[in-house]
């Protein structure tokens, strides 16, 4: 391929094994980069690392349709030096097939892209960026909950990122006030990250003129976004454009002008980065961990009180039975029952293997007969490695069972009930240990209510599970204001309603108030969004109740 005479000789090793995308001016390339792909993690490569040099890493969220594609590319381009007077561009993806993807597969991948051979250019390091998926695009908001299992995937896994320099919150500079799905947005992104990581968070803003967006700031200040500051107590922000590649043939100096500002952007994001600490990312891994335990408390919370109330089921109709045929009883004579008796069978999830060490899958507990951690367990290939685990035993299954009593397969237990037909010596040996006392009508009754009884105490157990979660997320966690902790609080203020404890139902019904008031539009995003999880997967599920 003839390269045109105006491009940068600094870059004609690297052109010749680009694909092309574009020619005039500026003429696009596609960058020849190496791609790696471990279960749900995807790191793209371009150029060779020197391990004797620094590397800084930026983790970038946002909304569908920001611009972070856009973004990625610019980094990439500023990384390797090149100018708007060389009038070559590179992208390290396409945005227009990146967009295309999402649209069509609403892809959850996380992609790491690392630039290296280029310190020097205008970097004295290497760069990592972190690519993760826009939120608010589909849906249901099933979708962003994936997401941050593949972020935790990444924070967790040994060969992958474990401190971060900027986390670049990502939004058009023209948005002058916060939509519901935008405030939904900022709550889901910022509810990942411990509270250490607090300095570490900016605003890039896309789609700028360079001119302060005056409003956009506003608009973040009311709504709370937690933040770096500057030294007048402002939002920490740099600007960017995204006009790098469209055609120069005309309106040069314009286009010129527009590229500075995302220069500039640049310029002062580098600043930033050189004054601010890089991050470990261990408090922000136990604030994913402490998310996916409480869902999987409130979820597994869910499956006993479904499973008690068909046991309640069975249990009454067992003593109507035996009131139906009390004369029988005291004449000792054989008589049948038919009652609704619930019972467990394993069904397939469709779970998937990929490599040597991920496995998308459930892990449940063979003793309990319980699902412990589904959807979502990736990395632990094996359940003792699982994030519902803590020295050694479950956190979610019902008697904490040890780890080896677990499993992790494509196989989750489901709750059911059949039709049986018992005899009354049948009913007795279940529900009597004196056999001598097995005539006594009283006795058996009395057995009854006990198994009632261990029931209702096994759901308050892992109500006050859920609840330390909750507590615990409140110490730890940037955003404890989470739309994504405000969707449990209903139901857990209306069990601890039922079981009379008056403390703990005022402070959840504290907690949500000042939720709803910090969050009232992003919530309103969110409940919609989450009543259409929650209905499929009642229907997912198709239990009798």
């Amino acid at each position: 391929m003839a390269m045109d005479t105006n491009t940068s000789s600094k870059f004609r090793s690297i052109i010749p094994k680009c694909d092309v995308i574009q020619e005039g001016s500026p003429s696009c390339f596609k960058l020849t980069t190496k791609t790696e792909t471990v279960g749900t993690l995807r790191r793209v490569t371009f150029g060779r690392r020197n391990v004797d040099l620094p590397n800084k890493t930026i983790l970038l969220v946002g909304e569908t349709g920001a611009g972070k594609s856009t973004l990625v590319n610019f980094l990439v381009n500023y990384t390797m030096g090149v100018k708007f007077e060389d009038d070559v561009w590179f992208h390290i993806l396409e945005e227009e097939e990146e967009k295309k993807n999402q649209s069509e597969s609403q892809t959850t991948d996380v992609i790491v892209y690392k630039i290296f051979g280029f310190e020097g250019q205008t970097l004295p390091y290497s760069l990592t960026i972190i690519d993760t998926p826009g939120y608010g695009s589909t849906e249901t908001i099933e979708h962003d909950v994936v997401v941050s299992q593949r972020l935790f995937d990444w924070f967790r896994s040994e060969d992958g990122v474990h401190e971060v320099d900027v986390v670049g919150v990502v939004m058009k500079a023209s948005e002058n006030r916060l939509s519901d799905r935008l405030s939904y947005v900022f709550d889901s992104v910022m509810s990942l990250f411990g509270k250490d990581l607090e300095k570490n968070i900016v605003a890039l803003m896309t789609h700028s003129d360079g001119i302060t967006p005056i409003d956009t700031l506003e608009a973040l200040r009311v709504a709370n976004i937690k933040c770096a500051k500057n030294e007048e107590g402002h939002l920490v922000h740099f600007l960017f454009n995204n006009r790098q590649h469209q055609d120069r043939s005309q309106q040069t100096q314009k286009l010129e002008d527009a590229h500075q500002i995302s220069v500039e952007g640049m310029e002062g994001l580098i600043a930033f980065m050189e004054k601010t600490a890089p991050q470990k990312l261990e408090e922000t891994l136990s604030v994913l961990k402490e998310r996916i335990r409480l869902t999987a408390s409130i979820q597994n919370l869910n499956d006993r009180i479904h499973m008690t109330e068909l046991k309640q089921r069975e249990l009454r109709q067992t003593e109507e039975a035996l009131k139906k045929h009390e004369r029988e009883m005291k004449m000792n004579e054989e008589f049948t029952i038919e009652v609704d008796e619930p019972y467990t069978e394993k069904e397939a999830t469709g779970g998937r293997m990929w490599g040597l060490f991920f496995f998308e899958g459930a892990v449940r507990c063979t003793h309990c007969e319980e699902n412990c951690h589904y959807p979502g367990c990736t990395v632990a290939w094996k359940p003792e490695y699982c994030e519902v685990m803590k020295n050694d035993r479950c956190t979610v299954c019902s008697r904490n069972c040890l780890a080896s009593a677990h499993v992790k397969d494509k196989w989750v237990y489901v709750k059911k009930t059949r039709k049986v037909t018992k005899t009354v010596e049948e009913v007795k040996m279940r529900y009597e240990s004196n056999k001598a006392e097995a005539a006594k009508k009283t006795s058996i009754l009395e057995g009854l209510q006990q198994e009632i009884e261990n029931l209702e105490k096994d759901k308050e157990k892992w109500l006050e599970e859920a609840y330390r979660h909750v507590e615990r997320l409140k110490l730890i966690a940037l955003n404890v204001d989470s739309v994504s902790t405000y969707v449990h609080y209903d139901f857990l203020m209306e069990r601890m309603k039922i079981k009379g404890d008056t403390e703990k139902f005022q402070r959840l019904k504290e907690m949500a108030q000042q939720t709803n008031k910090h969050l009232q539009s992003g919530i309103q995003y969110a409940a919609r969004m989450w009543k259409k999880l929650t209905k499929s997967e009642v229907e997912m599920r198709g239990t009798e109740v």
